[in-house]
């Protein structure tokens, strides 16, 4: 059988946790940034988690994470 492959572009978004959850950056913080208060530009700054709906498909595109 041939080996699975991992999804590139996901791999370079995501990043798996030791409890298996996985850790993507937030978005909104890419342009039109002088509408966006200091606070919010600061707070997008953290690391969240993948919503638990994406999960399955984030999965499949990292057999190997």
């Amino acid at each position: 059988m041939p080996k699975m492959k991992t999804h590139s572009g996901a791999a370079k978004r995501f990043k798996k946790t030791a409890t298996g959850a996985f850790k993507c950056k937030q978005a909104h913080l890419r342009h039109i940034l002088t509408k966006k208060s200091t606070k919010r530009k600061r707070q997008l700054r953290k690391s969240s988690s993948l919503h638990a709906s994406d999960m399955k498909s984030a999965t499949r595109m990292l057999p190997y994470s």
